[in-house]
């Protein structure tokens, strides 16, 4: 594939989750149906460290992890980039003061749990910090594919 047809090229989606089984599912999920990789991390630590390095287009973070929640991990992410948005997900009934989403800029949208992929996937496309976002590819599959002969 060639730069011209992907622009995107090169940008990551980072996953943090500290359940090791959603990390694994969403990950192939997303990679799976977006045009672009994921790194998924199941410490923020592990996160914060690697992303220096990564040339990250999104952070998926879960609200509800040991050590540091998803609200204060995306705000360290703001200190190494502040142009890398945020999706995070959870799945408590939660609300921020006005004063807590204020100094979060790149929190773009918080998905409730549980949620269908394609959710995800379409609030990674619409908040992607460049024009050219990746594509959801969605596989449609016709007849009973588990009937037999």
């Amino acid at each position: 594939m060639s730069l011209s047809t992907n622009k995107h090229a090169g940008k990551i989606v980072v996953l943090v989750d500290d359940e090791f089984s959603y990390i694994d599912l969403l990950q192939q999920l997303l990679s799976d149906h977006l045009a672009c990789p994921v790194h998924g991390f199941t410490k923020p630590a592990d996160a914060l460290r690697a992303i220096p390095g990564l040339n990250v287009g999104m952070i998926i973070s879960d609200y509800q992890m040991p050590d540091m929640n998803g609200l204060q991990l995306i705000a360290e992410v703001q200190k190494i980039n502040p142009d890398i948005p945020a999706v995070m997900i959870t799945a408590y009934n939660m609300s921020f003061t006005p004063r807590e989403l204020a100094a979060v800029p790149s929190l773009k949208a918080i998905v409730r749990k549980p949620f269908k992929w394609t959710v995800l996937a379409e609030e990674v496309v619409k908040h992607w910090p460049d024009p050219h976002p990746p594509k959801v590819k969605v596989v449609t599959v016709t007849g009973n594919p588990f009937k037999t002969a």
